[in-house]
């Protein structure tokens, strides 16, 4: 029984052994070439164009485009995945066209390969539709001029599925591809796209960059189903207009037009116009549209020369809007190198981009200097609050309403942007007869927006240590009342009132917006944009005005030449500081000692040019400039109170302020004319005011009055971390509430409280 099992057993090895050899006898020898179906290769050439439904909608608006129309509509359903729907206006389809409309290779945009090379419009290959067919259901109705009805025709897999037939229609084409079918024998491609973001946004992303270069065609994209376009633009003379109307005024207010040429043959040959932003425009993205020669491309590396020159100009993670429209001769671009045609290839592309480049660094560079401020006019209260709490609880608006009643000590203002709960609501403002017309007050009104997270600002270790120690020292509950207050109005020329929950604060804003300064200072941090001096100033004058405000004895000669002396040092230390203070604070001093920049502290705020000479002085005589901590802690104080909301030079001209912009003239009695040692007998014959310096001052004190509430207060909600000592050190002071001070309404105060105030 062995022996016979184990002669059994014998011939396997050498059957496995022969099996082995005859597979590898098999993969060597080379695959055996076939030839695929005419509908495999179709669907994959499909696959290609048609990558998504934004790829789909991309080839029916040129289509559309290129038939010369002047109103395009889009309707999407599923992202693409159901329906989209294409309409137009342009010249239409010949009917005897329809039956080889949708086959491959068929257009009526060229005729010969020589015709690439003079190619003006978007399609030339004639695969758009055809592949369409192969990955979805194409119906198009369509209607030529001097037709009396249109014609309805469906295509599947580049053939007609029936004769064209007769139906209403208006003039244009009108493509509908039902996409309940769209990739509907392409599994992965469907899973894919089901599983990933909706494609709509992508589709409404690509109507707004035709809508901005084709300004004199109608665009209009919405959802199947939606009343509302997301995407709805009139033709336009201008192309700002177009940008406004559909990236918004909040873009539009950012842009600068910027142009380029070159007519060198031996280089490069080309025109482009467009419009970027400038150093205000902060955004997470960087957004570029690019057409060249009326086509919608990408260039990376046009791009990456774009952001080159502006990492240098905006803010840390911020990114610019670009649209540039670049003219070249046909002959000079080769449109036939990407499957969906996104990209392009010029003659002469790295020196028609080194040549953008260098306009736009150049039109950065000339725009440092420019601020633009929006406008807004502030009109004040002519009569006070015409509601007293009575009146508002009685109010025939709420007679029907059933809303639970608060008790008085529990009102809570609930509406911090309410004129009528701030106190120049209940102030009685008296026209003067003087001045011919009221002067409006024009302020800067901008959101105050966080740039850059301060831990990521700087390297430096003492840099971070501040930093770190203005966070441990914060005092939670004060950042509480400043994060979630409601201001009210100024108390007086320092203290401003406010109210958090059911309680009143009176809080020093100029020991606040100094802490503020100082904080931002320090986050910004070798980040600074700049202010441009006109006209540079020199340090040796700012410094000796500064001395002589100091100086009670203006008399002495010998004050005047130690004067001198102390303000040539300064100049020369601060000279000699010119390369730190330019590169980590955007202070820039000439070779000749001319202050020529200061730093922007907070967007949207310029600090008082009064307090300059005391700022310089400060710079020389009271920084430890030995110390790397010590020195970066002391500019940055000194820039804090520079910077603070003092208030200004001229006293208030309110009460018995007036009588300093009062004049006096004063002449003798005829009668003791030749008494010369009589005083008694001068008397004022007139005393008048003085209404220039006074509207000055006025227009100032409202300035800053708007500067506290529309700038300092949201950048103090945004930034501020209050430090603990301003708890103890009388910055935040709990009003005392008296029984009339008690809310008569959400609203505000009555006009009794303001008498206990």
């Amino acid at each position: 029984m062995e022996v016979e099992r184990e002669h059994s057993e014998e011939p396997l090895p050498t059957t496995m052994e022969e099996d082995e050899a005859e597979a590898i006898r098999v993969a060597k020898e080379p695959p055996k070439i076939h030839r695929l179906d005419q509908s495999v290769v179709n669907r994959i050439a499909a696959g290609e164009v048609i990558q998504r439904p934004v790829s789909a909608v991309k080839e029916l608006v040129e289509n559309s485009l290129d038939a010369h129309s002047t109103s395009i509509n889009v309707v999407v359903k599923d992202g693409g995945l159901k329906l989209i729907q294409v309409s137009d206006d342009g010249h239409g389809i010949r009917y005897e066209d329809l039956p080889i409309l949708c086959e491959r290779h068929t257009t009526s945009k060229l005729s010969n390969f020589e015709d690439l090379q003079s190619i003006k419009s978007m399609g030339f290959r004639g695969e758009a539709l055809a592949s369409m067919t192969y990955v979805g259901h194409v119906t198009v109705t369509t209607i030529t001029a001097g037709q009396l009805h249109g014609y309805r025709v469906s295509y599947r897999d580049g053939v007609m599925e029936h004769e064209p037939k007769a139906c209403a229609a208006v003039k244009g084409t009108q493509i509908m591809d039902l996409i309940e079918n769209l990739f509907y024998n392409m599994t992965a491609r469907r899973k894919t796209l089901q599983n990933s973001a909706d494609d709509y946004p992508k589709i409404v992303d690509l109507l707004s960059r035709f809508a901005i270069h084709h300004i004199n065609v109608n665009f209009s994209c919405r959802k199947h189903g939606a009343t509302r376009a997301d995407v709805h633009t009139v033709a336009t003379s201008s192309r700002l207009d177009a940008i406004r109307s559909v990236y918004g005024v909040s873009v539009a207010r950012c842009l600068m037009k910027i142009e380029a040429a070159d007519d060198d043959i031996s280089s490069s040959v080309f025109e482009m116009d467009g419009f970027i932003s400038n150093s205000n425009y902060i955004a997470k993205k960087t957004t570029m549209v690019l057409f060249i020669n009326d086509r919608l491309v990408e260039c990376s590396a046009l791009k990456r020369a774009m952001e080159i020159v502006y990492a240098a100009t905006l803010p840390k993670a911020a990114k610019p809007f670009i649209y540039m429209s670049i003219v070249l001769p046909s002959e000079h671009v080769d449109v036939n190198i990407h499957p969906t045609k996104r990209e392009v290839s010029l003659l002469n592309q790295e020196a028609i981009i080194e040549k953008i480049q260098s306009a736009l660094e150049s039109k950065l560079r000339n725009s440092n200097g420019e601020r633009i401020f929006q406008e807004q006019t502030m009109e004040q209260s002519s009569s006070g609050p015409k509601e007293t709490s009575e009146d508002f609880l009685c109010s025939p608006k709420l007679s029907g309403s059933r809303t639970q009643k608060v008790p008085v000590h529990k009102m809570v203002r609930t509406d911090a942007l309410d004129p009528a709960g701030r106190l120049h609501a209940y102030l009685q403002i008296k026209p003067q007869s003087h001045i011919g017309k009221e002067s409006d007050l024009t302020v800067v009104r901008s959101s105050v927006r966080q740039r850059r997270n301060p831990k990521e600002t700087a390297d430096l270790t003492s840099i971070q240590e501040l930093v770190s120690e203005i966070e441990s020292n914060s005092h939670s509950g004060l950042q509480d009342i400043i994060k979630y207050c409601s201001y009210i109005g100024m108390a007086d020329d320092v203290f401003a009132l406010l109210q958090h929950n059911t309680h009143l604060y009176l809080v020093n804003v100029v020991n606040l917006s100094k802490e503020l300064m100082y904080q931002q200072v320090l986050c910004r941090f070798a980040h600074f944009n700049a202010i441009q001096i006109s006209n540079p100033v020199p340090l040796k004058e700012l410094i000796m005005l500064a001395l002589k405000e100091e100086d009670l004895d203006q008399q002495c000669d010998e004050n005047d030449d130690l004067k001198e002396k102390i303000a040539e040092m300064n100049m020369e230390l601060l000279k000699q500081k010119t390369e730190m203070l330019n590169e980590y604070f955007s202070l820039s001093i000439d070779l000749d000692g001319n202050l020529s920049r200061l730093p922007v502290v907070l967007d949207q705020y310029t600090p008082d040019m009064d307090r300059v000479p005391e700022f310089v002085l400060c710079l020389g005589n009271d920084i430890d400039w030995e110390n790397e901590k010590g020195c970066f802690q002391g500019i940055s104080a000194a820039l804090g109170n520079f910077y603070a909301l003092h208030p200004p030079t001229l006293p208030n001209p309110s009460g018995d302020n007036l009588q300093f912009y009062k004049k006096r003239r004063f002449s003798r009695n005829p009668e003791v004319e030749g008494n010369c040692s009589s005083l008694v007998d001068d008397v004022v014959i007139e005393e008048e005011i003085d209404h220039a310096l006074l509207a000055e001052a006025e227009n100032a004190w409202a300035q800053r009055e708007w500067s506290i509430q529309h700038v300092l207060f949201p950048a103090l909600r945004l930034f501020f971390k209050p430090p603990t000592s301003m708890a103890t050190d009388g910055t935040f002071v709990q009003a005392l509430l008296t029984p009339r001070m008690i809310f008569g309404s959400p609203g505000g105060f009555t006009g009794e409280a303001l008498q206990d105030l």
